[in-house]
């Protein structure tokens, strides 16, 4: 049957909802040929039946299909290695934290949870090089920064035995709201690092306590945020990535406990088990701060 649910209200007038072809949708999903990858298959036929939904719940007209995907091509010429729109736009529409949560399923056991995950952000860097154990990754050193001292252990989900030679990347932004690659005026690298767990499972770094900021507001993120009247802001948080060829990576945040936003941030990624307590410590010379924040990981399934 044509889509006839519902009613349009136009200057405060109801008129029946518009009849669509009824077999278009399914005509589309039905041109996929038999030698497709069947998850493709799968994943694209089920986008192809909501997004077509979408368009006809909302009555989609030509000029706002152009919007949006002018939207699109736009975040797609802003992304480069310093940059990646087109996550921030999905970002702050919920769609990473969501794709998030459902992989995080994944890495929940029979008995055993590993640490939570969280989205990576658009502001990730591949080739950070490698950084000594208890070595700082302030390059950059702001006047308004709280050095602190960050630890922890990484141990096996399943067994709680200590993890040897655990990649741990860190990056977190400066005080002023900007990750290196955004501002010339820090040193390449700044506040990132690459570490790696030593026999204890152990990994330490000095860094600086995390600050809340603005997703970048120039592009078609900031655009729809706007849209939206949402505000675009962060918490005040540092991010890590951490596994091995064993274990599985782990993506997460982890958010300072006395920061604003929690309760709103603008990508949607705070979660309880992320908050964490930044503690006065006197007796270490080099920082003001210390966090203790130990790791579980969940082992790779052959």
């Amino acid at each position: 049957m044509p889509h006839t649910n519902g009613t349009n209200n136009v200057n405060g007038a109801s008129k029946p909802k518009p009849q669509y072809e009824p077999d278009f949708t399914s005509n589309v999903i039905k041109a996929t040929g038999p030698k497709a990858n069947p998850r493709v298959a799968q994943v694209v036929g089920s986008l192809i039946q909501h997004l077509h939904d979408f368009a006809r719940d909302v009555d989609l007209t030509v000029d706002e299909w152009m919007m949006g995907v002018n939207m699109i091509n736009r975040a797609g010429q802003m992304s480069n290695e310093r940059r990646n729109e087109g996550q921030l736009l999905c970002d702050v529409i919920g769609l990473e934290s969501l794709v998030d949560e459902i992989t995080n399923k994944q890495l929940v056991g029979a008995d055993y949870e590993a640490t939570k995950t969280a989205i990576l952000g658009p502001f990730f860097r591949h080739d950070t090089p490698p950084t000594k154990n208890d070595s700082s990754i302030i390059k950059t050193m702001p006047k308004d920064g709280e050095v602190t001292y960050m630890h922890g252990v990484i141990r096996d989900a399943a067994t709680n035995e200590p993890l040897k030679g655990i990649t741990v990347d860190i990056w977190q932004c400066s005080t002023n709201g900007l990750y290196e690659q955004q501002d010339p005026d820090q040193a390449e690298f700044n506040l990132r690092g690459k570490l790696t767990t030593d026999e204890n499972g152990y990994y330490g770094l000095y860094c600086l306590r995390p600050v809340p900021y603005p997703v970048p507001y120039d592009g078609p993120a900031g655009e729809l945020l706007k849209l939206l009247d949402r505000h675009p802001y962060r918490p005040a948080h540092i991010h890590i990535i951490a596994g091995s060829d064993k274990y599985t990576p782990l993506t997460t945040q982890i958010f300072d406990k006395t920061s604003k936003y929690l309760a709103d941030d603008s990508v949607f990624a705070v979660k309880d088990d992320l908050v964490v307590d930044f503690v006065p410590v006197e007796s270490n010379e080099k920082a003001s701060l210390e966090l203790t924040y130990n790791i579980k990981l969940a082992k790779i399934v052959e």
